[in-house]
């Protein structure tokens, strides 16, 4: 238990409470040293499971709205402008995909990955290319351009899609 001397302040550790008055080493104040208050170390365990089974409802009903309300609204569209071809230096040509995320909300969101699909005539996936674009945080009713060349080359390709990923 520890023990302050009401005069100099000076700290003592002490083991337990002593009968008898103590003497400060350092100023030589005498005082007696009361027992701490106990507390009900039951009550104080329920208060603290209580806290916590609180505070985990809150969180799950804020995470439960949020993506609620993030689904139903869908603030952000990503739209593909442009669609053009460049050809490397070792005569490969590959897609240049341009376009757009908007955000259609009143609030800020961040702006999650983007994929570009691409697929074949049969609608069969040939690749797939995951990138970041450059704003990560579109403030209400802004939106962010973007440019990316896919790595894949443009052979079989008919169909160009594009998604935001969480």
């Amino acid at each position: 238990m520890k023990v302050v001397c009401n005069f100099c302040k000076t700290e003592y550790s002490m083991a337990k409470v002593p009968v008898v008055p103590v003497q400060c080493a350092i100023c030589g104040h005498t005082w007696t040293v009361s027992a701490p208050k106990r507390r009900n170390s039951f009550l104080i365990f329920v208060a603290a499971i209580c806290a916590l089974l609180s505070a985990a409802v809150f969180v799950v009903a804020i995470l439960a709205r949020h993506q609620t309300d993030v689904k139903n609204n869908n603030p952000l569209v990503a739209t593909i402008s442009n669609i053009s071809t460049v050809v490397d230096a070792f005569g490969d040509s590959h897609f240049v995909v341009r376009g757009n995320v908007l955000n259609k909300s009143t609030e800020i969101y961040g702006v999650p990955d983007l994929l570009i699909i691409s697929r074949d005539a049969a609608g069969n996936i040939i690749s797939q290319q995951k990138f970041m674009p450059s704003a990560t945080l579109l403030d209400a009713g802004a939106s962010v351009e973007f440019s990316h060349t896919l790595s894949a080359t443009t052979n079989g390709v008919k169909k160009i899609t594009l998604e935001l990923r969480d």
